[in-house]
């Protein structure tokens, strides 16, 4: 198992994080903070990147707004209230499963 394995299960809370502490971003924008973030270990790739933004889109979690951007349109990806109420959740989540985790392979306490 290589680390983006690791991470894809964790790839819509990572964007909705994203979008609760930088407000309105486009898809190349938010590769391009994690791998800002991370210090290129982590790369999101478009072809993960856009259905989960429009399966949090469909699930009324994300708005977005078509801007035109020069000769093109540029889609910017907003978080709802639900979506802010979702992300608390699934921090939540995240970080008890992290902690388990820490728990299941962390170093074992010896009782004397």
């Amino acid at each position: 198992m290589n680390k983006s394995q690791l991470y894809k299960g964790s790839l819509t809370t990572i964007i909705l994080k994203l979008l609760e502490e930088n407000g309105r971003m486009y898809g190349y924008e938010m590769t391009q903070k994690v791998r800002e973030m991370t210090s290129d270990e982590l790369t999101i790739n478009e072809g993960a990147l856009y259905p989960a933004l429009h399966k949090l889109e469909a699930e009324g979690l994300l708005t977005v707004e078509v801007v035109p951007a020069g000769n093109r349109l540029r889609k910017y990806y907003s978080i709802t209230l639900k979506g802010q109420a979702e992300t608390v959740n699934r921090l939540a989540e995240l970080e008890s499963f992290i902690e388990h985790m820490r728990i299941l392979l962390g170093p074992k306490v010896i009782l004397g």
